[in-house]
This record gives structure tokens, sequence and C-alpha cells, in this order.
């Protein structure tokens, strides 16, 4: 472990029923710890029930005080971390709704802190991603360059989620980066 571990929390955002996400953050969580680097958190998303936004006082104003019990753990969550791996499907060219309510419910709780993707979906997440970074920009997040992308057509048989090689290699690549930017 490093000298001053930093605790990194991996977010899975998919809630659906079925979804391949589990598997993949799975796969995430085992690789970031067997690095043995930083303290790394699975936080998966259907576990928060986080609700529909419809809080009068905007989150960046909340002060971290939120009337809902399930944004407030939410929001204990996510202020613990240091840093992020989203892990994102890709639902009609776009993010997941649910997943960004979650981000959109919470405000000081994500800024300055860098974040990494790691995305899939039949079209392997891209726009997904792509979209993810302009949303963190506005939290002055920095978005890690590399990022992994995984196909469900090929990454993905049976039900069984398999990667390819590669997407192993792009991994430790993305958590390499991450971590470099928490020294």
């Amino acid at each position: 472990m490093a000298t001053n571990p930093k605790k990194i929390g991996i977010i899975l955002g998919s809630v659906r029923e079925g979804r391949a996400g589990e598997q993949i953050a799975s796969w995430v969580l085992q690789r970031a710890e067997a690095r043995g680097t930083h303290d790394y958190q699975l936080l998966d998303l259907a576990e928060f029930d986080v609700p529909h936004l419809v809080a009068v006082t905007p989150p960046g104003a909340a002060q971290k005080q939120y009337a809902d019990e399930a944004v407030t753990r939410w929001s204990q969550a996510v202020d613990a971390c240091d840093g992020f791996i989203f892990v994102t499907p890709e639902y009609n060219h776009s993010v997941p709704g649910t997943m960004k309510n979650a981000f959109d419910s919470l405000g000081p709780e994500w800024m300055r802190k860098p974040v990494a993707f790691v995305g899939y979906g039949f079209d392997s997440a891209i726009r997904a991603v792509e979209h993810w970074r302009v949303i963190v920009a506005n939290f002055s997040m920095f978005d890690v360059r590399n990022q992994v992308a995984l196909s469900l057509v090929d990454d993905l048989e049976d039900n069984a989620f398999n990667p390819r090689e590669q997407k192993s290699k792009d991994l430790d690549r993305v958590l390499g980066d991450l971590e470099g930017e928490l020294a």
C-alpha cells in the first residue's frame, strides 16, 4: 500500500436488474485491489436508492445538508473518496439517467477530484464517456484521458464477462493514470 493511500470509489452506475455492470465493476475492483496501492471501494448506485432530484435547495448550496436520508448516505460515501472510477453503461448514446441524477444530487462532494471511466455498451460506451467528461468539468474534476471501452458484443459471452487481454492492459493504464493524479 502507498505511504499515503487514497480512497477511490468505483461507482457502479447501472441499477438495472441483470446488469452487466456488476461483473465489470467486480473486475475493476479486483484488478485495482491487486495493485496494493490505494483503498478501492465499490459504490453500487443500486444500494443507495437516490431519489429524483426535487429538493428546493440546489445541491451546490446545501452545504452537504440534505433533507433525504438516502442522499445524505450517498453524500457521505462520495465525500469520503479522493477520486473515482465511473463504471458507466451507455443508454441511447448517452449517460444513464439514474447515474446522472445521483451525480446531480450532490455538489461540493465532487469538487476537484480526479475521475476515470470504464464504459460498456454495444458500441463500447464511447459517447457516454464523452458526455461524462463534459458533465464532470462543471465541478472542476480532472478526468484522466485514457479510458476502458468495453463491448457487450466482444467482452461478454452468454452474459459472462470475459474481457479481451487488451482491455486488462487498458484498465491497468487507467488505474495508473488515476493514481498518478492522487500522488
